[in-house]
């Protein structure tokens, strides 16, 4: 057993006891009964599993939470697919994927989610040019299984909202 503190979608949580192999996803599931965070392929590969870690400098990035321990988050501060709604209003990015119709089953919809924040975040700091969008939309989706073949959908609703930003899009 390991203590680990943490902070979750903004809210410090630990000192808690957990089991040293226990999977983050798990931890998110019943200790903190986020259940948005889903369990699917429990290797790495699906990407349905993924929440967003937030570094000191600003910069965030995506990790699994099935072959990840809940210990190996210890100190860090992460967000789940419940940190993007606020007051019962979607964030862009979901809205974006509910106005393309882009999940069917919505399984996978919450490492799409994550993916796409980080991205518009990545984006937001570091603009791309017009003609690259696609291409970060594909790098940054690209590796997301969906079993009930939103793909397309999924990338042209991340395409499309990160075209209707100005901030996210490099001049010249």
């Amino acid at each position: 057993m390991t203590s680990i503190s943490l902070t979750v979608n903004g809210s410090k949580v630990g000192p808690l006891e957990v089991s040293d192999d226990l999977p983050m996803v798990d931890f998110l599931n019943d200790y903190l009964d986020l259940t948005g965070t889903k369990f699917s392929c429990g290797i790495g590969v699906c990407h349905a599993c993924v929440i967003i870690v937030d570094k000191p400098d600003g910069t965030s990035e995506t990790m699994h939470s099935c072959i990840n321990a809940a210990t190996a988050f210890d100190g860090l501060s992460v967000r789940t697919v419940e940190a993007h709604a606020k007051d019962g209003v979607l964030s862009p990015v979901q809205q974006a994927y509910v106005d393309h119709f882009a999940f069917q089953c919505g399984y996978c919809t919450s490492g799409f989610v994550n993916a796409g924040v980080a991205l518009v975040e990545k984006l937001g700091r570091e603009p791309v040019a017009e003609d690259q969008v696609q291409a970060a939309v594909e790098t940054a989706l690209g590796t997301h299984l969906c079993r009930c073949t939103g793909y397309i959908r999924y990338y042209e609703a991340l395409r499309d909202h990160i075209l209707s930003q100005p901030a996210l899009i490099r001049k010249g």
